[in-house]
């Protein structure tokens, strides 16, 4: 009798919890067919690698860091698949959430494709936030059915233009030859530039250490929430802490995002590279 019972409310159980599970895929699926979609838009030639005549054009400082992260007599870099582990924060006072993320970008496309799995108050939430050659929304589920925020619109298409270029720098420097980017000027350690992507174009410093290598990206041009829900252009910094090798190339592996608030800096989130290939 009780194996019945029990068979019973298993039963019951499978056909309340599988409409959730076909929801929680179908979320997930959205970011796996875009990456498919956008990998079968890829153009590569496998036979070219980057030589030191690809980047003389740029900066001393960005041609040192290129070969300190070991680019040159490799191939161009056009597409790369990165998976991090962090947290994230709204509010200084509010616990950190925990997550883990995986995101594939295309340099052609200007495609940045981000899903990242975090838990709340021991909750599942899921975020797709996808930027696609301009155009950014940014979605995030909890138990992948119930918005938990959804953003999308100008600000939003700036913010993630800034991300993209950030993403450039850190993970994929080999991509610093694109000509969308034009090289203002440089000093000792610092080198100002602008991005600029369908319409929208974005400054940035860099900062390097003596050894050459990144230490800071600080940008004028990514919007911010405020409490009340309204958005508005703040410094964003994200300093890196940690480089390490993955897979042949050694790579900024730790940093903070900071805002910078009219009362003071804020780290809102931390990131860990765990992995990164380059698919091309």
């Amino acid at each position: 009798m009780k194996k019945i019972v029990s068979t019973i409310v298993n039963g019951i159980l499978c056909f309340i919890t599988a409409p959730f599970l076909l929801w929680a895929c179908s979320f997930k699926s959205l970011y796996i067919n875009d990456i498919k979609n956008a990998s079968s838009q890829q153009i590569t030639d496998e036979s070219k690698t980057l030589t030191e005549q690809d980047i003389q054009h740029l900066p001393l400082l960005v041609q040192q860091y290129i070969r300190n992260c070991g680019f040159i007599g490799k191939p161009p870099v056009n597409h790369f698949k990165a998976t991090f582990e962090g947290r994230i924060r709204n509010k200084e006072q509010q616990i950190w959430m925990p997550f883990s993320c995986e995101q594939h970008n295309f340099l052609q496309l200007t495609h940045r494709l981000f899903f990242m799995d975090a838990k709340m108050k021991g909750l599942p939430v899921k975020g797709y936030h996808y930027f696609k050659n301009g155009k950014a929304v940014m979605d995030i589920r909890l138990l992948s059915l119930f918005n938990v925020q959804y953003a999308e619109g100008k600000e939003m298409d700036i913010s993630e233009t800034v991300t993209f270029f950030n993403d450039m720098c850190f993970m994929a420097p080999a991509m610093l030859i694109d000509p969308r980017i034009k090289w203002i000027s440089s000093t000792e350690n610092e080198v100002y530039c602008s991005f600029t992507n369908n319409g929208i174009t974005i400054t940035v410093t860099l900062i390097f250490n003596e050894k050459g290598d990144i230490i800071n990206f600080i940008s004028e041009d990514r919007y911010a929430y405020f409490q009340d829900g309204s958005m508005s252009i703040l410094k964003w910094q994200t300093p890196v802490t940690e480089y390490k090798t993955i897979n042949g190339y050694r790579l900024p592996s730790h940093a903070e995002m900071i805002y910078t608030y009219p009362d003071g800096d804020f780290c809102y989130g931390e990131f860990s590279l765990k992995n990164i290939s380059f698919l091309n």
